[in-house]
């Protein structure tokens, strides 16, 4: 049986955690930085372990959740929307730094990395593995940070994961934009990933050895930001959006070609 450790057992990571030990051929190591949420790992099968990135140190437990797994999934949010200094940017990277010692001492050999496609900014056209970089936001630019030092460590292989926006039963961005007015690009093309695609893509990886590569994950639909967000709104009974009259300038479509073909993987187009 391989046994994964998880780092983050949050929105993605707990479901992901449960359908990996479903599969009946996975032990899994979880991490929280809450101590309530111990025994909702714990009683999902999940060996729960409370874990703290700081840029100085790392918990002591790093070790123990680390420890006889030789696949690590790491999953954590920059968190550092609003926040543009140099100093906060580097805070996520020397996470990512002081979090990378204890793994060269430990049996992990495999590292996935979740990222986000916001790593490509606002390029327009087709985007894909290909596009360079050139994120705009902090955390977006932290992320490419940490892509490339995990990356570059030789002690492990790394694939890197960049999904889209990210939605969900609980999860939807149009919960935000309900009721808004004047909202900016309404014919730019959405790039959407549900849940369950999340998770189907990294089980995919994990059993198919796709490792020292990078994937952009979003489902093959991109309607316009305007159709799908107000048929959204309509579907949920929300206050519709009001979106600007001008057009957007913004045409970012990201490609799941690779995804497709190098995994052969199919997406569940009902979610969306």
């Amino acid at each position: 049986m391989t046994q994964i450790s998880i780092l983050g057992c949050g929105w993605l990571g707990l479901p992901l955690a449960k359908s990996l030990i479903a599969k009946k051929r996975y032990s899994v190591n979880g991490s929280t930085t809450s101590e309530n949420k111990l025994s909702i790992l714990k009683n999902a099968g999940i060996n729960s372990f409370l874990v703290a990135l700081e840029s100085e140190s790392v918990s002591e437990s790093i070790t123990s959740f680390l420890a006889k797994s030789e696949i690590l999934i790491i999953d954590i949010p920059p968190k550092l929307r609003g926040n543009n200094d140099d100093t906060s940017r580097k805070v996520f990277v020397e996470k990512i730094q002081n979090l990378i010692a204890f793994i060269e001492k430990s049996t992990v050999k495999k590292v996935l990395f979740v990222s986000s496609t916001a790593v490509y900014g606002n390029e327009n056209g087709i985007i894909t593995e290909e596009t360079i970089p050139n994120p705009e936001t902090e955390s977006s630019k932290q992320l490419l940070l940490a892509e490339a030092i995990l990356q570059k460590n030789k002690n492990f292989e790394t694939t890197i994961l960049r999904f889209g926006g990210l939605i969900g039963e609980d999860r939807h961005p149009v919960k935000h934009l309900a009721g808004k007015e004047n909202l900016e690009n309404p014919d730019a093309p959405v790039n959407l990933i549900h849940q369950n695609d999340c998770i189907r893509i990294i089980e995919m990886i994990i059993n198919q050895s796709k490792w020292n590569e990078v994937f952009n994950a979003v489902a093959p639909f991109h309607p316009s930001r305007q159709e799908y967000y107000t048929q959204q709104a309509k579907e949920l009974n929300l206050v519709l959006p009001k979106f600007s009259l001008e057009k957007s300038n913004i045409k970012k479509t990201i490609s799941n070609e690779k995804i497709e073909t190098s995994l052969n993987y199919q997406f569940r187009l009902e979610n969306y």
